[in-house]
């Protein structure tokens, strides 16, 4: 078989079932190669998005809901360069990425033939690891060992650049197997929970003023979410989440606090402030989820426990490290005895969580009196959360104000069922990810929330989100703002709103027509409580043109630099 046949051969044997993507010349084989296979009966699709970059942010929605690898091919030049966004957005949000791109042939490589660019070179810093195959012989190896490594340890985005020779080129008989002998180098780890066990139930039975912290790597990790209720429901400790941790636990739930950070919930940041012990769980206490690192937790011991050795105390030195996965970290607190608690500091705790959740309902609470005036973008999603929050349900958003309401308003049953871009923050991620989203599901619906900003950067997959297998609802709150910049601007720039203003928005819901999709637009309250109903449960995909007020602003907010008690709140909250 050649290179490109292998590389077929070998998603199979990995289960993949699915594949992102976008033809171009130095591909060609690879795509010969899979119409054969698809054509011969493959247990395989390709989807064809409508940009490159809507490949790879499918395939991180696809990875993210699923928790398999998501698989994106590219051609080389303008078509690899093209994944770079989504690249830098999987390995900050530490999604399993396998991407293939195509290359100039390997003897025309650094000589600026056409459609040359040196990706190994572009996307260093941005993938866990990233290769060039020079000589088919290699191809197997390489396959094998960047299979291995998106999926061990901290997931993450890896790169294949495949030269178009390579493709066509011939696999010698010895490399011809099922599977390549090829064994990641293992750490020494002196941070483990069975070396730390003592330590850690030292700091527990001292605390008063226990939290926990969980980050995406709860979400992630296979178990976590239920080993972490378990353990807060047996010692009655209240959970804060991250903006990637959001789904690990129904903010509903009595011990939850919501979310933490610039836009997190009082209960939430007030915990994290007042705390004396902070168990911190697959987060890396990013500057969005704790202000000023150097202020954080100052009188606070923490426990920080990750499965990247890398990420202990990277920003915030902490008082005990534990290299390990979430899943194992938590089903081995729950297990430790609850002799080592006693019934006194039960008592105390108990009186913790009274308090911390006192405000957990402040904001909630205090902004329904603001829905007067133009429709809000508040309203529109706490009354979608309400009426839709069951497994089936997953929420997708693209980036700005829209983002953090929703991080406040959706509650979950069910872990990997709220999706965003977090570390990289990344416009024009909403859309192709809620597709991806969409092919991980059998069945449900995809809900998600854009803004007029976002929906823009990437909306050619409106083409892409026709072939769905479960509906999706897309949501397109226009504020005819930039809108996240624009509040920024209002507290910290003196209302200067430079270039923050949209007043050339088209009509979405015509665009939506003409791209085959039902759609509507709203401009007035009424009308949108008049149809919504309908909207949400008539089985097809659809997207909701809403006006809302160009002047609604997002709170709480931290101000860069801040900490997490230092929230601004609008003068009604106040």
């Amino acid at each position: 078989m050649n290179g490109a046949e292998y590389i077929i051969k070998f998603l199979e044997r990995k289960d993949v079932d699915i594949i992102f993507g976008y033809p171009g010349g130095k591909v060609l084989t690879l795509y010969d190669e899979l119409y054969k296979a698809i054509e011969g009966g493959i247990n395989l699709k390709h989807i064809l998005t409508r940009h490159e970059q809507g490949a790879i942010h499918a395939a991180e929605g696809y990875a993210k809901t699923t928790k398999k690898t998501g698989v994106v091919f590219a051609t080389s030049g303008p078509g690899a360069t093209n994944l770079v966004t989504g690249l830098a957005d999987a390995m900050l949000d530490s999604v399993p990425i396998f991407a293939i791109t195509g290359q100039v042939i390997a003897p025309s490589i650094g000589h600026d033939a056409f459609q040359e660019a040196d990706m190994l070179g572009v996307t260093l810093s941005i993938t866990k690891h990233n290769y060039l195959v020079r000589e088919i012989k290699d191809l197997p190896r390489i396959l094998e060992a960047a299979w291995n490594i998106a999926r061990s340890g901290r997931y993450g985005p890896v790169l294949i650049d495949i030269p178009q020779n390579v493709f066509a080129e011939e696999i010698i008989s010895e490399n011809n197997k099922t599977e390549t002998d090829c064994k990641l180098r293992e750490r020494k780890n002196p941070h483990t929970f069975e070396s730390q066990k003592a330590k850690i139930m030292d700091l527990l039975s001292h605390s008063y003023r226990p939290v926990i912290l969980a980050g995406g790597g709860v979400n992630f990790s296979d178990g976590a979410p239920e080993n972490m209720r378990k353990f807060m429901e047996k010692y009655n400790i209240p959970c804060a989440v991250t903006l990637m941790g959001k789904s690990v636990i129904d903010r509903i739930h009595p011990l939850a606090l919501g979310m933490a950070g610039m836009h997190g919930l009082p209960a939430a940041n007030t915990a994290l402030a007042k705390s004396d012990l902070v168990i911190a769980v697959g987060t890396r206490f990013s500057d969005r989820t704790i202000g000023n690192p150097q202020a954080f937790a100052k009188a606070t011991s923490i426990i920080h426990a990750d499965i990247d050795v890398a990420e202990i105390s990277k920003n915030v030195k902490v008082t005990l490290p534990i290299v390990t996965d979430a899943n194992e970290f938590f089903l081995n607190l729950t297990e430790l005895s609850e002799s080592n608690i006693s019934a006194e500091k039960k008592i105390q705790w108990n009186e913790w969580v009274r308090e911390v959740t006192s405000v957990k309902e402040k904001i909630g609470d205090s902004v329904k009196m603001l829905f007067t005036g133009k429709l809000k973008m508040r309203e529109v999603i706490q009354y979608i959360a309400k009426k839709e929050s069951g497994d089936d349900i997953s929420y997708v958003t693209d980036v700005g104000q829209h983002q953090m309401i929703a991080a406040q308003e959706t509650h979950h049953s069910k872990a990997g069922t709220f999706l965003s871009s977090g570390g990289l923050g990344t416009m024009g991620f909403g859309l192709p990810a809620a597709i991806g989203c969409a092919f991980g599901k059998d069945k449900g619906k995809v809900i998600l929330f854009s803004g007029d900003g976002g929906i823009q950067m990437n909306i050619q997959e409106l083409a892409t989100v026709r072939k769905v297998p479960v509906p999706v609802k897309i949501f397109i709150l226009d504020n005819n703002r930039l809108g996240m910049v624009r509040q920024w601007q209002k507290h910290f720039y003196g209302g200067r709103y430079s270039q923050s203003v949209l007043e050339d928005n088209p009509d979405f819901a015509m665009i939506a027509n003409a791209y085959g999709i039902e759609a509507v637009k709203i401009d007035l309250r009424k009308d949108f409580f008049e149809k919504i109903d309908n909207i949400l449960t008539n089985g097809k995909t659809m997207l909701i043109h809403l006006v809302t007020d160009p002047e609604e602003n997002v709170y709480p907010i931290i101000p860069g630099g801040k900490s997490n008690h230092e929230m601004i709140f609008s003068e009604e909250m106040e």
